[in-house]
């Protein structure tokens, strides 16, 4: 303590210069949206709901004006300071007169400490003993800096953390230890998982309906609300864009909507996970303006915040304040400030009030100081920059447990707890047929509008067709034709298939915006590959006859119908695995550069052992090379094709003497002379095609689940044992 006291006192004197005795305290001027002397009351017990008035809660928006007015009490004071301020609230759209009301819900945490192992290298507690409520119509903020569990913390209280993480300590809501129930809550990821080919309207409509059960016409009313609630008005019709499109929505309106998006559930708490990432600081104001108002609606807000400017920080109800897992503040923002003054540590007058705390509670300044020692600055030193972080971290924590602000803390924590308020129900969910029914037709959206998931792909497909066909057209049907013919189908399937890497962006998109969705429980692993699978069944088969049919006839296959419609046909399936293929690697991976590469490598090995070591058998190579020539789809989708193309035909030798397809191809190349071989190696390109998809269906419950690649998986798991 004797060490804590001498290095409090430094900082008081080397702060001298910027804060005088009498301005250690900051002025109301920096907040607002708060009255004068709010800064030395205690925490009051005003602020505890009372359950059986809590659900009655008005907010109605005058037209024509930029105020807030509560019809009944509020439930907080903090509701009734957003009137005092003096920064006009952004437009509200024509004809909202009232704002949907919203029951909000007590959130408390009590002793909640969360551990996960390797996660840290010096402790395995991400969140230590922290103690904590969030009340219906306020915001509360979990600040600090990075590395300091704010967003451990959010997800222990949302219930969304990691089965790897153990949770120990207890969350209440409405005075009762129980999770949040579905449809109850909506969770914000830190970054934005848009769909930039759709509007915003389109975009919050298939997300109403796959979360929400009813008629689709209900849904409407969901999407206007939120639209309204997050002011996207004059957005609503507009493309997200990004992407695949040179121009998009501003950062700001793409993170309204990903809020918008949990908005159609109407939920009763609302955590989001730091909602003014990549905002400039024009768009951060506007979007905590926003959700000021979304909170007077009597919705609870819960989010994390790294750093904030001034203004922003007056529009914060309660903060809690983290550095390393360790509580160094719970209460309002304005007694933040009094307890850093109280420890030593005062706020200049000029500085930001997050800036200050994060100055003073991250260590990573330490480095800093180390390398600033023997530079100086316009003034002659660094007077702001000498004090050793973790001796603030330490005098901040202890000053803060015997505060009386903590001692509040608790009391108010035993006052939420000893009464159980109304129990969350869950809502309930959309069924599997509309949820498939619905991402097959928003899947079919995507693709329609994307021009390098489908469109650029058929285009280079047609022109290898033409470029294929036109290289081995007037062969006709003599003997010596046979090696030049199957030399061109083995060209021109290999490389159609290797063209699928075009669509790797839009389908990693597509993953992303799943693992957003199914961590939202808006989706699953079965319903998202079958709408995946019906909605690039058009597609597909557009590219398989459209090239298919131009280099039948340039090359001059057989003249049949049946023949051409099987060849097709196989092409078609052979696409469909390839399919899935790019959606295996895409999944493990999760990386564009990657999975082009892996791609590129696979489909080349599997060229290779497929045309030298199990077509042409006679050709002796390594090993390693027949086990992958088996698992090529490349082989039994070529085989069908010479099967289909010999089967049946005759070749003369001479002016005597015939030989059939079958002879003139089996002393070179593994074909059957059965009639139905084809049709077997069609059944087995259809059953690698759903094969793959399991296996995607795996991955995708395997890797999104820890929320990471798989590749990422292994590597931290080898650095682990090292």
């Amino acid at each position: 303590m004797e060490e804590i006291q001498s290095q409090s006192e430094h900082y008081r004197s080397s702060s001298s210069s910027a804060s005088s005795p009498a301005s250690r305290v900051p002025s109301s001027n920096f907040f607002y949206l708060r009255k004068q002397g709010a800064l030395r009351q205690p925490i009051s017990f005003e602020d505890s709901p009372d359950w059986e008035d809590n659900t009655d809660v008005e907010v109605r928006v005058e037209e024509g004006g930029d105020s807030i007015n509560t019809a009944t009490t509020p439930i907080s004071p903090s509701l009734s300071k957003l009137n005092s301020g003096s920064l006009p609230s952004p437009p509200l759209p024509e004809g909202a007169v009232v704002a949907r009301k919203i029951a909000g819900a007590t959130i408390v945490w009590k002793d909640l400490t969360v551990t996960i192992k390797g996660k840290r290298k010096y402790s395995d507690r991400v969140v230590k003993s922290s103690n904590g409520y969030a009340l219906p119509g306020t915001m509360t903020v979990i600040m600090g800096p990075g590395k300091s569990g704010k967003s451990t913390l959010l997800r222990a209280l949302a219930g969304r953390l990691d089965d790897s993480a153990n949770t120990y300590g207890e969350v209440f809501v409405n005075g009762v230890k129980s999770s949040l129930q579905y449809g109850s809550y909506g969770f914000v990821e830190r970054k934005n998982t848009l769909i930039g080919s759709l509007t915003v309207r389109e975009f919050l409509y298939h997300s109403a309906l796959l979360q929400l059960p009813g008629f689709f016409y209900q849904k409407k009313s969901v999407v206007e609300d939120a639209i309204h609630a997050m002011s996207l008005g004059d957005y609503a019709n507009k493309l997200i864009g990004g992407h695949c499109y040179m121009k998009g929505l501003p950062s700001g309106e793409r993170r309204r909507v990903s809020i918008a998006r949990e908005l159609v559930m109407r939920p009763q708490v609302l955590f989001i996970d730091e909602p003014l990432y990549h905002l400039d600081s024009v768009s951060a104001l506007l979007m905590m303006v926003t959700l000021k108002k979304l909170a007077s609606t009597g919705c609870t807000l819960v989010f994390t915040i790294y750093q904030s400017s001034t203004e922003v920080f007056g529009l914060y109800d309660r903060i809690c304040l983290l550095s390393n897992g360790n509580t160094l503040f719970f209460g309002e923002t304005l007694a933040c400030l009094q307890h850093f003054s109280n420890a030593g540590f005062p706020c200049p007058i000029m500085q930001s009030p997050s800036d200050h705390f994060l100055r003073a509670i991250n260590t990573d300044f330490d480095r800093i100081i180390t390398m600033c020692k023997t530079w100086q600055d316009d003034n002659g030193d660094f007077s702001n920059v000498n004090m050793d972080t973790a001796v603030a971290i330490r005098t901040l924590e202890e000053t803060y447990r015997s505060s009386a602000d903590a001692a509040a803390v608790e009391t108010m924590i035993h006052r939420l707890t000893e009464k159980e308020g109304p129990a969350l129900k869950s809502k309930g969910k959309a069924s599997s047929a509309t949820r498939i029914a619905v991402l097959t037709w928003r899947s079919l959206l995507i693709m329609s509008r994307e021009w390098k998931y489908y469109w650029l792909r058929l285009i280079l497909c047609m022109l290898l067709a033409l470029c294929v066909g036109t290289a081995f057209s007037g062969l006709g049907h003599s003997l010596s034709s046979v090696g030049i013919r199957v030399a061109a189908i083995f060209v021109f399937v290999s490389f159609a298939s290797l063209l699928s890497i075009v669509g790797v962006p839009a389908q990693l998109k597509e993953v992303k915006v799943y693992a957003c969705e199914d961590s939202n429980q808006h989706s699953g692993g079965i319903v998202f590959l079958t709408g995946q699978l019906l909605a690039s069944f058009p597609f597909l088969f557009l590219i398989s006859i459209s090239s298919s049919l131009v280099f039948y006839f340039l090359v001059g296959l057989r003249n049949d119908f049946s023949f051409m419609m099987y060849f097709v046909l196989n092409f078609f399936m052979c696409l469909l695995v390839n399919e899935g293929l790019v959606l295996v690697v895409v999944t493990i991976l999760q990386d564009i550069f990657w999975s082009i590469s892996t791609l590129v490598f696979v489909h080349v090995v599997m060229m290779l052992s497929a045309g030298y070591f199990r077509i042409r058998s006679a050709l002796p190579g390594p090993v390693w090379m027949y086990p992958v020539s088996y698992i090529a789809f490349h082989t039994y989708s070529i085989q069908g094709l010479l099967e289909n193309e010999y089967d049946g035909t005759s070749f003369a030798v001479g002016q005597v003497r015939t030989i059939s397809g079958y002879q003139a191809l089996h002393n070179v190349y593994d074909v059957s002379p059965d009639d139905n071989s084809k049709w077997r190696n069609l059944l087995i390109l259809s059953l690698m095609a759903l094969g793959y998809r399991v296996l995607v269906f795996l991955l995708l419950h395997f890797c999104l689940k820890k929320n990471s690649s798989l590749f990422r998986f292994v590597c931290c798991k080898l650095k682990m044992t090292e």
